[in-house]
């Protein structure tokens, strides 16, 4: 039997069979969840001059405790005012321009006024420049703000706004198409006997990979016969993705494989050194790449953020398509491990990372307390508390 692929051989592989799809020119507020795909370069200056941060009254520094006096007003929104001369002072409110000639914000909590004559009250400040945003504090025009292949957050979206931008130039969406194997599946929220499952794969994917990049579309539930898998997958062939769960392994149902087969596509590898996941495969058909993962739902849900999200990030145009990999002190020990990569769901507790008991594939309960993937590489040896091990945090 062909030797078990190791993961990140599998990952390479997988990720060297896909390139960025087309570009599109997104509103800002349609950008969120893809990737950029090209600099974003601010188009102003922000804060555009010197902002108070305070409300209170702009002074010069060196005349310190005072007195002054008022002489101008400056509010947000509006120029700067003329520049003031020695021993003058402008009322000033937060994210008003500072006067030119002024150096510093004396706060109101800090100030005596009586008509224009402006004193000292409190301790003032304690330096030059204080409670002033300096003009550029944040980005100045010409800064590239957003990098090609970063992904848009909400913070990003605001931040190319105050740039200057109304959209930018990102990733279309990747297209996803999942399908469902089994003769024991039905359709989630149907009546069925006890022998039936409720299909929870096809659900859990969907909402691990829909908007992460992505639009999912569901086709539904194809029974253990080679020619409905093979339709189903002649179904998705417009899509950039195809993803099946279940009828991957090696028993006499598990038609995936030879459904691809019959379906012309051409597999890269299949059957991975990792646990849960080990019957994962891999390949083209036609533009689309093919990803089958397991049945198991534990197996499905590992494999989907190992190889299916990083997949959508490569296609999506990321520069890091791979979750981060960081490493927590062990609170409880862990034996050694096998011969395959093994993905242990765990939580955090005040002395650090813990296993889950029950780590059967099959089982959803677990997943749901989990916080995180403990990684024990293949033949790892036992490990005891206080020993350090890499993680990975759950989607």
């Amino acid at each position: 039997m062909t030797a078990l692929l190791p993961v990140a051989e599998a990952q390479a592989r997988l990720l060297a069979l896909a390139a960025p799809v087309e570009i599109q020119l997104a509103p800002i507020v349609e950008a969120a969840g893809r990737w950029a795909a090209a600099s974003v370069i601010a188009r102003r200056t922000q804060p555009f001059a010197n902002l108070s941060a305070m409300d209170g009254y702009a002074i010069r520094f060196s005349e310190l405790p005072g007195p002054w006096r008022v002489t101008a007003e400056s509010r947000a929104g509006s120029l700067p005012p003329a520049p003031l001369d020695a021993g003058q002072a402008a009322r000033i409110f937060t994210g008003a321009p500072v006067p030119p000639g002024t150096d510093t914000v004396l706060i109101q909590e800090e100030a005596a006024r009586s008509g224009d004559r402006l004193m000292l009250a409190g301790e003032g400040p304690k330096r030059i420049g204080q409670n002033i945003r300096p003009e550029g504090m944040d980005f100045k025009a010409g800064d590239i703000l957003i990098q090609p292949g970063d992904l848009i957050t909400a913070a990003h979206v605001g931040l190319a706004a105050a740039a200057g931008h109304a959209s930018i130039e990102v990733r279309r969406p990747v297209r996803v198409a999942l399908i469902s194997t089994g003769d024991e599946l039905i359709p989630v929220g149907s009546e069925g006997g006890p022998h039936q499952l409720p299909s929870s794969n096809a659900p859990m994917l969907r909402a691990l990979l829909d908007g992460a990049g992505a639009t999912v579309t569901d086709l539904g539930i194809a029974p253990d016969r080679i020619e409905r898998i093979v339709a189903l997958i002649q179904q998705a062939a417009d899509a950039d993705i195809i993803i099946t769960s279940g009828g991957a392994s090696v028993g006499d149902h598990d038609l995936v494989k030879p459904a691809f087969e019959a379906a012309r596509a051409q597999l890269d590898f299949w059957r991975v050194a990792m646990r849960p996941g080990k019957p994962l495969m891999a390949g083209t058909l036609g533009q689309a790449i093919i990803l089958g993962l397991p049945g198991n739902p534990l197996s499905a849900y590992v494999t989907a953020c190992l190889f299916a999200r990083p997949l959508i990030a490569r296609l999506g145009g990321s520069a890091q398509p791979f979750a981060p990999v960081r490493r927590a002190r062990l609170a409880r020990p862990l034996p050694a491990n096998g011969g395959r990569d093994h993905y242990i769901r765990g939580t955090w507790t005040e002395e650090g990372v813990i296993a889950l008991e029950g780590q059967d594939s099959a089982a959803l309960t677990n997943l749901v307390k989990a916080g995180l993937f403990i990684i024990r590489a293949a033949h790892a040896p036992a490990a005891s508390p206080g020993d350090l091990v890499q993680i990975i945090d759950i989607a």
